[in-house]
């Protein structure tokens, strides 16, 4: 008998075009034959299924489910390809553990913990895992602009605290320019995360549950053509992303290391993505993504194409994984 399986795409976030294209994706890659798919768009104030025509079904909130030709679908799994809110910050997780509904990205804790920049490197911070120097602030608080720059130096990253995609993000220079920094990233949130900036390789590592394995995909090397990986230069060509990595292997393994270290630490499951900058051989953690783009042109995907993993395979895994994680 075929599961049905809902992929949820859109979200609220500035994310949710981005989201719309990684469901897409999913869905021209999963096998027919195998599930029956329904693409569930999940905007403010309406969750809905929609046919070819433009009709829509709404979602039934009190199980998600969906009334359709005449019957009541429940589903047995649920494909997450929500980024940003809520599909990446623990909400959409929560409600699924509560209706005991099988999802494809980590729990709710782990979810809410990584969304957050400040509370996910204060965790780390335990486990001697290497980072900036940092400084948090609260929207509406104090501060002193030469306090920030004694204690991370300048240039440095100014960032939302919890947003995605460089939403938020603003590198600065000069002292002067510190405030409009902060700013902005108060558009996006009302926490923000000022860091040190690391001059390094910056990488990209991508982890998951592949076969009841925790699988190490190949590592992606990040070149911008802008002053860093901005939102151009990740979704409008403005990089060069190159799999596997131009690094030593002592590089290599270090990161693979410290990459899967850290998925086991924060007990992840489903796919991550985590960010690092080398200083020298040691890879200094950004953060993690724990619902990474999944187009053909996003970077967890062409990993695991470099590994030989096929589309399909990655994302059949993901349903069959969170399917026996549920048994």
């Amino acid at each position: 008998m075929k599961h049905n399986i809902a992929i949820i795409m859109g979200g609220y976030s500035n994310e949710s075009k981005i989201s719309l294209k990684s469901g897409k994706v999913v869905y021209e890659n999963l096998p027919k034959d195998k599930y029956n798919i329904y693409c569930i768009k999940i905007v403010r104030n309406n969750w809905y299924y929609e046919t070819l025509s433009g009709k829509k079904y709404n979602i039934n909130l009190n199980d998600f489910s969906l009334n359709f030709d005449g019957g009541k679908i429940n589903f047995d799994c649920v494909f997450n390809a929500i980024h940003g809110e809520p599909g990446e910050n623990g909400f959409m997780q929560s409600y699924f553990e509560i209706l005991k509904i099988p999802h494809t990205s980590c729990d709710s804790y782990q979810a809410a913990l990584t969304f957050n920049k400040k509370e996910c490197l204060s965790v780390l911070n335990a486990y001697e895992i290497p980072m900036a120097d940092s400084y948090a602030l609260v929207k509406g608080e104090d501060f002193n602009p030469i306090d920030i720059i004694n204690k991370v130096g300048l240039p440095c990253f100014v960032k939302a605290n919890k947003a995605g995609s460089s939403f938020g993000v603003t590198k600065v220079y000069k002292i002067e320019q510190l405030e409009d920094a902060i700013n902005v990233a108060f558009e996006y949130d009302n926490e923000l995360i000022i860091e040190s900036f690391l001059d390094g390789i910056e990488v990209s590592v991508g982890v998951l549950n592949y076969k009841h394995n925790i699988v190490v995909l190949p590592v992606t090397e990040i070149v911008s053509e802008n002053d860093f990986f901005d939102y151009d230069a990740k979704y409008n060509g403005k990089s060069k992303e190159i799999t596997p990595a131009r690094i030593s292997k002592i590089q290599e393994n270090n990161v693979k290391n410290m990459a899967e270290k850290i998925y086991n630490v924060l007990n992840m499951k489903g796919f991550s993505r985590s960010e690092f900058i080398f200083r020298g051989d040691i890879p200094y953690f950004l953060e993690m993504n724990t619902v990474p783009g999944l187009t053909k042109q996003s970077i967890l995907p062409k990993q695991a194409k470099c590994a030989g993993i096929s589309l399909t395979e990655l994302f059949t895994n993901a349903i069959e994984m969170a399917l026996y994680k549920n048994d």
